[in-house]
């Protein structure tokens, strides 16, 4: 006989959607931020939430495709399920920092056998406006990215740090398609999704940042010229996340969205990842002043994750109540 409440578990955990991934990113990047500015307990505390939930999730995105083809399929096809991808890449970049190389690497061609098939299967099924989500398709290519570039480094690997560099210009193209897709009223009436739109930018720069630290005498990877560029434009996509933020704040006090939402977990990842951008902004380029600002905001991005985390647990306690 089933646990009293195990029934309701079950019916409230199937109507998870894909989007609920974000809630890795979101722990991972805090994490990936708070190792950044030095607080390795917490970072450890938030990676273990990570790691706990992307295995949760992974068992579950393996049993519906074994046993749930059509509701998989249906699923892959909405942006929300590349943060599959976004996800395994921001654990695999934390984890790299952990030392851990081949269990990162691991994380890398897990990401890389995924991206393909879902991005095809997203892209195709794009509309004409779409949320915030649709900035995915970007977020998924530059964490490839970044964790190619943290490996080439990890690793003095040119070959991963060449791989990098398409994918950061391919996420930038894709970033562009996205945009044209997007529709601007989001800003104003989204849920929580609509903050990937900087969020994409954030992850574009931390992208540039990686691939600027990954350079060696022992590598050589970029001239003068490829540096400047990779510089200039890693700036740029700073300035144009930062702005977006701004924006993005801005919006929401002028137009509050405070009943929880699975879908505020991508607000959390944005303003994470634009710490760690920033952070790793400033230590690529050697741009002091930009380390008070990105330590501010990884303190911004816990508090977030904690508001967040504490509207998801009463949200889940009332699915529970009404799946008895």
């Amino acid at each position: 006989m089933p646990m009293p409440g195990f029934s309701g578990l079950r019916t409230w955990w199937a109507g998870r959607p894909p989007a609920a991934g974000a809630a890795v990113m979101a722990s991972g990047i805090v994490s990936v931020g708070l190792q950044l500015t030095g607080s390795e307990t917490m970072s450890l505390v938030f990676l273990s939430l990570a790691c706990l939930a992307w295995v949760t999730l992974a068992a579950d995105f393996a049993v519906r495709l074994v046993r749930q083809r059509p509701r998989w399929l249906a699923e892959a096809k909405s942006p929300g399920a590349l943060t599959a991808v976004a996800a395994t890449a921001v654990l695999g970049t934390r984890i790299s920092q952990l030392g851990r190389q081949t269990l990162a690497e691991a994380a890398l061609a897990l990401a890389v056998l995924l991206w393909p098939v879902l991005l095809l299967l997203v892209v195709r099924h794009w509309e004409r406006r779409m949320p915030g989500a649709v900035f995915l398709c970007c977020v998924a290519t530059q964490g490839l990215a970044v964790l190619a570039a943290t490996l080439a480094a990890a690793e003095t690997t040119a070959g991963l740090a060449h791989a990098a560099l398409v994918l950061f210009w391919l996420g930038l193209v894709l970033y562009c398609l996205a945009l044209a897709r997007f529709d601007p009223r989001q800003v104003l009436e989204g849920a929580g999704d609509h903050w990937i739109a900087g969020g994409a930018l954030a992850i574009s720069a931390l992208a540039g940042a990686k691939l600027l630290a990954a350079d060696s005498a022992r590598l050589y990877l970029w001239n003068d010229d490829d540096r400047g560029v990779l510089r200039n434009v890693t700036v740029a996509l700073l300035a144009l996340d930062l702005a977006c933020c701004v924006v993005l704040l801005a919006a929401e006090v002028a137009r509050p969205r405070l009943r929880f939402d699975v879908r505020r977990w991508s607000t959390v990842f944005p303003l994470g990842m634009t710490a760690a951008a920033t952070l790793s902004v400033a230590a690529a380029l050697d741009i002091g002043r930009l380390r008070t600002p990105g330590q501010a905001l990884v303190w911004l991005a816990v508090a977030a994750w904690l508001a967040v985390a504490a509207g998801a647990v009463l949200a889940a306690r009332a699915g529970l109540v009404r799946a008895r």
